[in-house]
């Protein structure tokens, strides 16, 4: 994660902060492997910080950040998650 934020040139306290909050989303799931993981996982995550944390909405959106780099950038294996609401499903 780390050499990929550094090709995309990001700073060096967004490197920290980023790789932090992949830490803590995969302790979070007990330790299991981010690919092993999809939309629902990082929706619960993010619902944990806000609900049970109380965590700003500012510290949700560096969390949420954090968590879609490494799916979309490091792992590839992820779209951003659809917004909750009453949008019908995309096929």
């Amino acid at each position: 994660m780390r050499e990929r934020i550094r090709v995309k040139h990001y700073s060096i306290r967004t490197e920290s902060v980023y790789v932090d909050w992949a830490r803590r989303f995969v302790l979070f799931h007990c330790k299991r492997h981010p690919r092993e993981m999809s939309a629902p996982e990082v929706e619960a995550f993010l619902t944990y910080l806000a609900v049970e944390r109380k965590v700003s909405a500012s510290t949700q959106n560096q969390a949420k950040a954090a968590v879609l780099f490494l799916h979309k950038e490091v792992l590839q294996n992820l779209t951003a998650p659809r917004p909750i609401g009453n949008c019908p499903p995309t096929a």
